[in-house]
């Protein structure tokens, strides 16, 4: 693999991880909740694991020539993230406390929400569909799918780095400031919704119409 091909995803991968949205919503939750935000970020991290795997196994390049079968995840995670978002506000409104219940789940339900966060967050699928095949070398000494597994992991890491620092930031800035917190609770479960209904609105009209 060509290190100005590993630099470039490298750059790209920080540029998507630093970008607010579902991962970032949910690790400010975690960071909020009074157990550890660690299992949570294991599970966003967990996603992404599962996206190399497809990858590597070339089923993300199936679902990426199938545009239905696509739609039809972007909708999942359309619908997960729409359930998240009002989760928390749910949590905002009865206690006050950012985590999307994540103060009264364990820390696998956590690590489960995780999961199901990254695991079919469209910015995870533009990236493992659309973006990282772009940087694989079809002539390098490396077969494809150990690229793709490299470039996963680089990913992978800087998500891990991200959020674990975003979650501690929102651990230790928030937590004693309840009202900030309350807002940025309400912030985070609106992000989520914004983005449910945005990804309903863009894949169902094309789906009903066939």
């Amino acid at each position: 693999m060509e290190p100005q091909s590993l630099i470039g995803f490298a750059l790209v991968a920080v540029t998507l991880a630093c970008t607010p949205g579902a991962d970032w919503a949910y690790s400010i939750s975690a960071g909020l909740a009074r157990r550890s935000f660690v299992p949570a970020v294991a599970g966003l991290c967990s996603g992404y694991l599962l996206h190399t795997l497809l990858l590597a196994l070339g089923l993300a390049a199936l679902v990426a020539s199938q545009p239905v079968l696509l739609a039809w995840i972007t909708l999942a995670g359309a619908a997960y993230l729409l359930w998240l978002g009002f989760t928390t506000l749910r949590s905002w409104r009865s206690s006050g406390i950012a985590s999307a219940g994540t103060t009264t789940i364990t820390g696998r339900m956590s690590f489960l929400r995780g999961v199901g966060t990254s695991g079919i967050n469209p910015k995870g699928l533009l990236l493992f569909v659309a973006i990282l095949p772009q940087f694989l070398t079809r002539d390098s000494a490396l077969a494809v799918p150990l690229q793709c597994i490299i470039l996963g992991l680089v990913f992978v890491v800087i998500a891990a780095s991200v959020y674990s620092l975003v979650a501690s930031l929102a651990k230790r800035l928030l937590a004693s400031r309840p009202a900030l917190a309350r807002t940025v609770t309400l912030a985070s479960g609106t992000i989520m919704i914004v983005l449910g209904v945005l990804l309903l609105a863009e894949q169902l009209p094309p789906l009903l119409a066939r």
